[in-house]
């Protein structure tokens, strides 16, 4: 595997990929495997490793070909049908955990995917009562999948984000990470993203990259309690302009936090 991608990645990476492959294929673990660096495969693990290299070659992300990835201290499903789960969005989990204590609060997460954020959230909040949607059945059967094996209870539903009726004062919070990629960022993506992850997940219209921001803040005004809190992951180039946008669309109070790359890239927004 490591000579089939040399050129793709450097040896680091390459490393680390193959340990990855080898955890899944043969059920162990990274100490296990520094241990038995010199054993040799079998013909049939062979094969397969020679097979996911392949597809590695051909730019089908990781995740996807194992069909699991890593979040929050969670393995979780993953497929065509959700985004891959990024480190950003597990800062966008740390940064809600780290305002909000054990105190019992409902919580609402528009665009679930493969429910990453929710189940995160109720498993480290056991008291919170935590509801997920998504326009995806198929990302939903994904997601009851990961609680069911996790243990974690989430309620999910199929909503669509831009059709949701308001509601009066029920969450205490509601977070969301819609899709915001405008068609012009494309020539910016890795094909491994452009080919394989889901498109209705990833892009907005080029003339209304705030669309999903816009309903979800409108549906927030009304629905959150007083003191509830809205928390968006964000288009790391429209900062200032959806920081603006909830000003203008509602009286909720925001505020813009950078990742630790330094990238405009979360929001909170609180109503008062």
């Amino acid at each position: 595997m490591r000579q089939s991608l040399r050129g793709l990645h450097d040896t680091r990476e390459i490393n680390n990929i193959t340990d990855c492959v080898l955890e899944h294929l043969l059920h162990t673990d990274r100490t296990h495997l520094l241990m038995e660096r010199n054993s040799v495969l079998s013909e049939s693990v062979h094969q397969r490793v020679e097979a996911i290299a392949m597809r590695l070659h051909n730019g089908e992300p990781l995740q996807y070909i194992l069909g699991t990835a890593p979040f929050y201290g969670m393995d979780l499903h993953v497929s065509p049908a959700v985004l891959i789960p990024r480190p950003e969005t597990e800062e966008l989990v740390e940064w809600i955990l780290s305002e909000n204590d054990m105190h019992p609060s409902r919580v609402l997460d528009m665009g679930t995917g493969s429910g990453c954020i929710a189940l995160a959230l109720a498993q480290n909040r056991p008291l919170w009562s935590v509801e997920a949607i998504d326009i995806s059945n198929e990302a939903l059967d994904l997601a009851r999948k990961n609680a069911d094996e996790n243990g974690i209870k989430v309620d999910f539903r199929q909503q669509d984000i831009l059709q949701i009726p308001s509601q009066q004062e029920i969450y205490d919070i509601i977070v969301s990470n819609p899709p915001y990629i405008t068609p012009s960022e494309k020539k910016q993506m890795h094909c491994n993203v452009l080919d394989f992850e889901p498109h209705l997940a990833l892009f907005v219209p080029g003339d209304d990259p705030l669309l999903f921001y816009r309903a979800i803040t409108r549906f927030a005004s009304t629905a959150l309690k007083p003191g509830g809190q809205l928390y968006f992951e964000i288009n790391r180039q429209f900062g200032q302009e959806t920081l603006n946008m909830i000003k203008q669309e509602s009286t909720l109070q925001p505020t813009l936090r950078k990742d630790i790359s330094q990238n405009d890239r979360m929001i909170m927004a609180v109503k008062f």
